[in-house]
């Protein structure tokens, strides 16, 4: 298995309001850097999402060094996940997001590691200022 590198970070202006999310995925000396946004949507989405969409954007099963500023991702991932999945995720919020990671993860190594947010950790000011680009994008196509 390849082994790669994955930072993420997701933000939104307003809880809920308009998102972006931003992932930078690194293979030995190649980089990828790719974002989006929706326009009404929740920090936690975007921070789950811009997970997301790194995993659809590998090839094959990875072994993955996750870097997330992210509780909710850390602790949903590596504490939470099981549960909710053996609870038929009853009173769980994005349910939709929740599975769809589990599907694209099932084939990867995944070992996530917590950054904290806004303490120069180069990759995590990168994506945390490309997501919030991406969210300023969404709140004024809202707005016209």
């Amino acid at each position: 298995m390849k082994k790669i590198e994955i930072f993420t970070d997701g933000s939104s202006l307003g809880n809920p309001g308009a998102g972006g999310w931003c992932a930078i995925l690194r293979y030995k000396n190649n980089e990828k850097i790719i974002s989006g946004g929706e326009e009404n949507t929740t920090n936690n989405r975007m921070e789950l999402k811009a997970v997301i969409e790194a995993l659809k954007a590998l090839k094959e099963p990875c072994d993955i060094e996750l870097f997330a500023d992210s509780q909710y991702v850390l602790k949903g991932i590596n504490e939470w996940l099981e549960n909710w999945v053996r609870k038929n995720f009853k009173n769980v919020k994005n349910i939709d997001l929740w599975q769809e990671f589990l599907l694209l993860s099932k084939n990867h190594k995944i070992n996530i590691n917590w950054v904290k947010g806004h303490s120069g950790h180069k990759e995590n000011e990168i994506c945390d200022k490309i997501a919030k680009n991406e969210a300023l994008k969404r709140k004024k196509s809202a707005d016209i």
